[in-house]
C-alpha cells in the first residue's frame, strides 16, 4: 500500500468515506485544474488576440500611418500647386499692375514731356520769330541801297518762216556762224547789266503742225542757247507768234527755255526773280485780241507777284498796231493802269518800229522798243532799235523815285543796208539820229489827264528833274554809250533814214490775233507783221 503520509483523520477508518473525500478531491483538482487551463487559455488566446490584435494593429496603423503620410503628401502636393498658382497669379497680378503703372507713368511722363517739349518748342519758335522779326526790322533800317540796272529789248526773232530763202535767213547765220554770233556786239552791254529782259518772238519746236497763218516762225530747240551766250536771262512769251506750231509749240518752247536755263513769263505765267538779293516780278500781257478786255488779267498779275514778294515789278506788254509810231489808247490806257497797280517800269513791243517813252506818276512807260535779233526780216526799211536801261535804287523804303536811265540807240543789224540779225550799237550822227527820233515820238504821247504825269522822258530839256537819258547821267555798264559807241567800237552805218512808210500795209492781214491766256474763249488770228514774203 502506498505511503500515505496525508494526515489521517482523528475518526476511526473509513474507507468508503475516504474514497469519496478522495474522489471529491480529485474531481475538485480536475475542476481546478480545467479551470486554470481554461483561463491560462483564455491568457493565451487572449494574449494570442492580443497579438493578433495588436500586429493587425500595428499593420493597420502602419497602413494608415503610410496612407495618412500619402494623403498628407498628396494634399501638401495640392496644396503647394494651389499655393504656387496663387502665388504666380498673384506675382502676375502684381507684375500686370506694375507693368501699366509703369506705362500710364511712362505715357504720363511722355505726355508731360511732349508737352513740355512742344511748350519749349513753340517758345524757341515764337523766341526766333521774334528775334527774326527784330532783325528783319533792324536789318531793313540798316539796308544798304540796291542799286539794279535793268536792260529790255523788243522782238527777238531766233528762226525763220520755211518759205523765206535759207540763203539770207537766220538759219543760214547759225549754221555758219554759230550761236555766239547774234549777240556778239551787245553782250558786253547785257554782261554789264543785272538783268536783260526780251520778247522771244517765235517757237522752238520739231513740230511740223503749222497754224494757218501768213508768217510762222520756228527753230530747233538748240536755238535757246542763243540767248545764253548773249547774257540774255529772261523773256517775255506773250505774243502772236508764240503758238505758230499749235500748243505743242508753245510747250516745246517752254521747255527748250527751261533746259536753257532762260526764264520766261508771259500770259497767267508769272516769274519772281531774286536779282542780288531783291525779289524783281515779271508780268507779260497779250493785248492784241482784246485789248482793254486785259484789264483785269493786268491786274491780277501784278497783284500775283507782289503776293510772291516782289520789291520791283516790271510789266511787258505785246500790243499796239504795225509802223504806228505813237501809241494808240489802248496802250496809254493799260500802261497807266499798269503803273496805278504797282508797275515800277512798263515797256511794250509788236508795232516792229520805235515809239515814245512817258513818265507817268514818276514811272517810265517805253511804249515800243522795235526790232532786235529779229529773223523775220532780211531786209526792212527801218533798221533802228534801242536797248532800254534803267538803273533802279531799292532802300527799306522801297524803290526810290529817282528815274535813271539810259537810251542805247542800236540797229538790228551791223551790216549796212540789209539785216544780217546782228544787233549792234549805233554811233556817231546815227546814235544821234536815232535819240532824236525817241525824243520826237515822246513828245508826241498825249499827256494823261492827271496832274500825276510829269511829262516825257527821251528830252535834252534837264529841267525835267524826273527824266534823264543817255546825256544825263544814267548811264550804267562798262562802256560809255551816251555817244552810240560800245566797247568794241562797232558802228551800224547809215541804216535808211526814212520813216516807216515804205511799208506795204495793205499787206497786213489779222490772222494772228488769237489770245492765249487763260480765257477760254480766246480766239487766234494773224496780227500780221509782215509786209512781203520776207518781212515783218
Amino acid at each position: 500500500m502506498p505511503n500515505d503520509n496525508r494526515r489521517q483523520p482523528d475518526h476511526g477508518h473509513d474507507p468508503e468515506h475516504a474514497r469519496q473525500e478522495a474522489l471529491r478531491a480529485r474531481e475538485a483538482r480536475q475542476q481546478r485544474s480545467g479551470r486554470e487551463g481554461a483561463r491560462q487559455h483564455r491568457t493565451a488566446s487572449s494574449g494570442t488576440s492580443r497579438q493578433v490584435s495588436s500586429a493587425a494593429d500595428r499593420h493597420s496603423s502602419s497602413h494608415n500611418s503610410a496612407a495618412s503620410r500619402r494623403k498628407a503628401i498628396s494634399h501638401n502636393s495640392r496644396y503647394q500647386q494651389v499655393r504656387r498658382q496663387k502665388m504666380l497669379l498673384a506675382g502676375g497680378g502684381i507684375l500686370l499692375v506694375l507693368l501699366l503703372v509703369i506705362i500710364f507713368s511712362a505715357r504720363a511722363c511722355s505726355s508731360r514731356k511732349a508737352a513740355e517739349a512742344a511748350a519749349l518748342q513753340k517758345a524757341q519758335a515764337e523766341a526766333e520769330a521774334k528775334k527774326a522779326q527784330t532783325e528783319a526790322a533792324t536789318a531793313e533800317a540798316a539796308k544798304e541801297p540796291v542799286s539794279l540796272t535793268i536792260s529790255v529789248v523788243g522782238d527777238c526773232t531766233l528762226g525763220t518762216d520755211e518759205t523765206f530763202d535759207y540763203d539770207t535767213g537766220f538759219t543760214a547765220y547759225y549754221d555758219n556762224n554759230g550761236k555766239d554770233y547774234f549777240f556778239k556786239n551787245v553782250k558786253s552791254i547785257f554782261e554789264a547789266d543785272d538783268l536783260t529782259i526780251a520778247n522771244f518772238e517765235g517757237t522752238l519746236t520739231d513740230s511740223d503742225t503749222r497754224e494757218d497763218k501768213t508768217f510762222a516762225f520756228k527753230a530747233p530747240a538748240e536755238y535757246a542757247q542763243i540767248l545764253n551766250s548773249g547774257s540774255v536771262e529772261t523773256v517775255n512769251t506773250a505774243n502772236n507768234h508764240s503758238h505758230d506750231y499749235g500748243d505743242q509749240s508753245y510747250t516745246d518752247t517752254m521747255t527748250a527755255l527751261d533746259n536753257a536755263g532762260i526764264t520766261h513769263f508771259g500770259y497767267d505765267d508769272t516769274a519772281v526773280m531774286d536779282i542780288k538779293g531783291i525779289k524783281v516780278g515779271l508780268v507779260g500781257i497779250y493785248e492784241l485780241n482784246d485789248h482793254l478786255g486785259r484789264e483785269q488779267q493786268l491786274k491780277d498779275n501784278i497783284a500775283k507777284v507782289k503776293k510772291d514778294g516782289a520789291e520791283l515789278v516790271i510789266v511787258i506788254f505785246h500790243w499796239g498796231n504795225e509802223t504806228e509810231t505813237v501809241p494808240d489808247t489802248n496802250q496809254m490806257t493799260l500802261g497807266r493802269l499798269a503803273i496805278d497797280e504797282g508797275a515800277d517800269l512798263v515797256c511794250g513791243h509788236h508795232p516792229h518800229v520805235l515809239q515814245g517813252i512817258e513818265t507817268y506818276k514818276g514811272k517810265n512807260i517805253v511804249y515800243s522798243l522795235g526790232n532786235f535779233c529779229f529773223g523775220g526780216n532780211s531786209s526792212p526799211s527801218d533798221m533802228d532799235t534801242m536797248i532800254f536801261q534803267q538803273t533802279f535804287t531799292i532802300t527799306s523804303e522801297g524803290v526810290q523815285a529817282d528815274n535813271v536811265t539810259n537810251i542805247i540807240p542800236c540797229s538790228i543789224s551791223s551790216a549796212d543796208g540789209y539785216n544780217n540779225y546782228q544787233p549792234t550799237p549805233a554811233t556817231g550822227d546815227e546814235a544821234t539820229r536815232i535819240k532824236a527820233k525817241i525824243q520826237e515820238r515822246s513828245a508826241a504821247i498825249p499827256a494823261a489827264d492827271s496832274s500825276a504825269s510829269s511829262g516825257t522822258t527821251g528830252s535834252t530839256d534837264s529841267s525835267d528833274s524826273n527824266s534823264t537819258d543817255s546825256t544825263d547821267s544814267g548811264s550804267s555798264g562798262s562802256a560809255d554809250v551816251s555817244d552810240g559807241t560800245d566797247s568794241s567800237g562797232n558802228n551800224s552805218g547809215d541804216s535808211a533814214s526814212s520813216d516807216e512808210s515804205d511799208y506795204d500795209t495793205s499787206s497786213d492781214d489779222t490772222s494772228d490775233d488769237q489770245d492765249y491766256s487763260s480765257d477760254d474763249d480766246s480766239n487766234y488770228g494773224d496780227d500780221s507783221d509782215f509786209t512781203d514774203d520776207s518781212e515783218e
